[in-house]
């Protein structure tokens, strides 16, 4: 993998207005709240939380579908935080996004070649090529030409899924927002797209953003995760030192919930309840605010808010008290 780093975010920050009732005072959601990350050329950086987390609105901040309220982001080393949409154009094709929800990404009234056109169109390709070119993504995403002149309602979730993928690759992109692209799916061909986003990456040299809920195919697919709580990053690792080594209790209490399917083993393993629901990103909790639902939770915890530090190599945490999860 090349050390080269393609998505850079400092501090980043992305809030949305809520304004108050019958005039009342404006507050902010604080979606994103100051991640710091790095994300290198043809990895695949997974990210996982709650829902409601920010994961979403992270990847969408990164590809600039959202404004950036604060921090800076850069692509390639080119400051784009506060780009104009002219200055964007250069970076459109090669950023690109994976929608979850197949039933809802594609416009039922278009068959599959004008949905797969508008893209190509947009990039200035000819009538002629845009069908070539067509043919071409329907093959690698295990589809036929036929399917061209079909319409959305004639296929089933993963084949639609396939289609919003040949879309997301139409433009050639560098870096790919896969925004949980297999919660809809049927558990049945879940990993055959995940399969199939593999082999596409190795043969097109593609960075992947994985933002998912199932864990188990987050370690399969990703080279680094991230885990998010609350609009923050709390644990930055490699997959198999997260997933063995886990130093944040969030992350402990989300590692302990996936089913084993062995039974005995399931039964020996001590299963981490968390206490509590969700703080309001509205109104976040001072400090850390994981503390709140955290048995290990400090005064220090309550009232300063823990920075994302590299405790062991390559294995950053945000957490006061991670020294005790390392020994």
């Amino acid at each position: 993998m090349s050390q080269q780093v393609l998505i850079s975010a400092q501090d980043l920050k992305k809030y949305f207005p809520v304004k108050g009732f019958l005039g009342g005072k404006t507050k902010y959601l604080k979606a994103v709240d100051g991640v710091t990350l790095d994300i290198m050329k043809g990895e695949t950086f997974g990210l996982v939380g709650e829902s409601g987390c920010g994961k979403s609105t992270l990847g969408r901040t990164l590809i600039r579908m959202y404004d950036v309220t604060g921090g800076k982001l850069s692509y390639q080393g080119k400051d784009i935080t506060n780009a104009k949409p002219s200055e964007m154009k250069e970076f459109r094709n090669k950023m690109q996004i994976i929608f979850q929800d197949p039933y809802s990404a594609l416009n039922p009234f278009w068959n599959v070649e004008e949905i797969l056109s508008e893209p190509l169109a947009q990039i200035g390709m000819g009538a002629g090529e845009r069908k070539e070119r067509i043919e071409y993504l329907l093959n690698k995403v295990g589809m036929k030409p036929d399917d061209m002149l079909k319409f959305p309602y004639e296929f089933s979730g993963g084949q639609r899924q396939r289609i919003g993928i040949a879309r997301a690759l139409s433009v050639n992109p560098e870096f790919v927002m896969c925004d949980e692209p297999i919660a809809a799916l049927d558990v049945s061909i879940q990993a055959q797209v995940v399969n199939m986003l593999e082999d596409l990456q190795h043969e097109m040299g593609l960075t992947y953003l994985f933002a998912a809920h199932d864990l188990s195919m987050v370690r399969y697919i990703s080279t680094r995760i991230g885990v998010m709580y609350l609009g923050n990053l709390v644990e930055v690792a490699k997959s198999d030192n997260l997933y063995d080594r886990p130093l944040h209790p969030y992350t402990q209490a989300l590692l302990s919930a996936i089913p084993i399917a062995d039974p005995r083993a399931a039964k020996k393993r001590k299963r981490i309840k968390l206490q509590g629901e969700l703080p309001s990103p509205m109104d976040v909790p001072q400090g850390c605010r994981f503390a709140p639902r955290c048995p290990y939770a400090t005064e220090q915890c309550k009232t300063q808010r823990p920075e994302l530090r590299e405790l062991e190599s390559g294995h950053f945490v945000a957490c006061h008290c991670a020294e005790k999860f390392a020994d």
